[in-house]
């Protein structure tokens, strides 16, 4: 096992303590920039489910009481502390992940603005009155829904776990989180730095594998169940929801494009492209732009400067302060992306920059892809519609603004898209035309607190980082008052 640090717990926590798995199956968990375990980590599975449900239920009891302005002191509260400790969990992030560790600071950062923002929200759960004349009065609360499951990602296991707790324990939820099972460390350390300022219960955390996120996805204890992750477990998460019909909130993959017309500032839109891809942590964001049609007017402009543009992007050891591209979450994904290279080059794409596994011997046993960018794709080609979750770019020319705009919206996802344009009324025009739940224009890559974030088509439902989020933990309520003189 690696000396890397880890924290105490490497348990189930639910009910406000650390317990052992029923099954006593722990399984370990690997540093990817060295593919060397780190530690080992309990694997819970159904039944544990149940334990950690039961006891979530019995919190929310208690949970949903407490006055919404003491539900957003405490939410702040746990943000100082993600703010007291952001250099540890981003280590924990770093060497369990494979994203460099001054991103992974940005991510806690991230994670404690969302709790401050959700904590100050709690008194905007509101709701209606509807007229009805001088003898009823008719009106809206809202409520919570009861115990949330929210399973993650492990792009950014730490942000999804601190972040995305926020608005269910706002709205008065118990909460229990899954986090990704190859990227469990963070999640288990913010449980241990926040014991005892949550009732017992009302916070969980639950690592595990698939049989976990089943369960949470079924369990008819569970109210409602949020995703981040691929559209294949978005499917499974509705199929198994769908058994006692409770809402889902999914957050899932894209094949995002850039589209750069004639009069956009070719530098500009080589250091958006860069930018857009996320090559700091290789590419595997599911609102990266990997495809990019820029008008043949300025297309070998644009693919001359790109180099120059990717070369700051260096593979190095993620703990490592100075690197400024991390590795690949896992073997079996390396090797996935490697694929996709292998056949961008069989299926005659052109190869701008990268293509291989860096060279330096220190990154030998970790999995590593160098930034690459690949130019004349045509549609056929997969890489011009799979989801590649790797620092795979691809670049196609267009002259024909009906047609591009036919195949950017060709694909099976709407995340994400990026417009580089100094003309305003086709800024505008192309934005409404495009099929994506999150636009910007003349601006690549970033989230903005307040801004409903989501996808259209099969990248997702529900809305997130914004007062909908909210709103989505709760139900409504009417209530008709009549005020006739008996």
């Amino acid at each position: 096992m690696s000396d890397t640090p880890a924290p105490m717990g490497r348990s189930l926590y639910y009910g406000g303590g650390w317990h052992h798995p029923k099954s006593g199956r722990y399984v370990a968990t690997v540093n990817p920039g060295l593919n060397e375990p780190i530690c080992e980590v309990a694997e819970a599975d159904a039944a544990d489910v149940d334990a950690a449900v039961a006891a979530a239920r019995e919190a929310f009891k208690v949970w949903r009481k407490i006055v919404p302005l003491e539900r957003g002191r405490i939410l702040k509260a746990i943000a100082e502390i993600v703010r007291r400790n952001a250099r540890e969990l981003a280590a924990l992030d770093a060497q369990n992940c494979g994203n460099p560790v001054t991103e992974m600071m940005g991510d806690a950062n991230i994670a404690a603005a969302q709790l401050d923002f959700f904590g100050g929200l709690v008194t905007e759960m509101k709701g209606d009155t509807i007229p009805m004349g001088p003898d009823a009065l008719n009106l809206t609360v809202r409520q919570p829904l009861g115990v949330v499951a929210r399973i993650l990602a492990f792009n950014h296991p730490f942000m999804f776990c601190a972040g995305k707790m926020a608005a269910p324990l706002a709205a008065g939820n118990a909460i229990i989180v899954k986090p990704p099972e190859q990227a469990p460390l963070s999640s288990l350390r913010l449980a241990e730095l926040v014991e005892g300022l949550l009732p017992p219960g009302v916070f969980s955390v639950v690592p595990g594998g698939r049989e976990a996120g089943a369960a949470l996805a079924s369990h008819p204890g569970i109210d409602k169940v949020a995703l981040i992750g691929s559209v294949g477990a978005g499917r499974a998460v509705m199929k198994a929801a769908s058994d006692s019909i409770k809402p889902v909130l999914l957050e899932l993959g894209g094949k995002n494009a850039l589209i750069a017309f004639a009069d956009a500032n070719p530098d500009a839109v080589a250091s958006a492209m860069v930018a857009g891809m996320n090559f700091t942590w290789c590419g595997q964001s599911c609102g990266s732009t990997s495809r990019a049609f820029v008008h043949e007017a300025i297309y070998e402009d644009v693919l001359a400067r790109l180099p120059a543009k990717v070369a700051r992007f260096v593979p190095g050891l993620p703990t490592d302060d100075a690197t400024t591209m991390g590795a690949i979450i896992s073997g079996v994904q390396h090797e996935k992306i490697m694929g996709f290279i292998a056949s961008a080059k069989a299926e005659g794409a052109r190869l701008v920059t990268g293509g291989a596994a860096p060279s330096d011997p220190k990154l030998g046993k970790g999995f590593y892809v160098e930034p690459t960018i690949f130019a004349d794709v045509t549609p056929n080609m997969r890489i011009a519609r799979e989801e590649i979750f790797g620092p795979v770019h691809a670049v196609a020319p267009w002259n024909d603004e009906a047609a591009m705009l036919a195949e950017v919206n060709s694909v099976e996802y709407g995340l994400t898209c990026s417009i580089w344009t100094n003309d305003l009324t086709r800024a505008h025009r192309t934005a409404m035309e495009v099929e994506a739940g999150f636009v910007w224009i003349n601006e690549v890559s970033k989230h903005f607190l307040g801004a409903p974030f989501g996808g259209w088509k099969q990248s997702g439902i529900g809305r997130e980082e914004c007062l909908g989020e909210l709103i989505a933990f709760t139900q409504e309520k009417n209530i008709h008052i009549s005020l006739k003189q008996a």
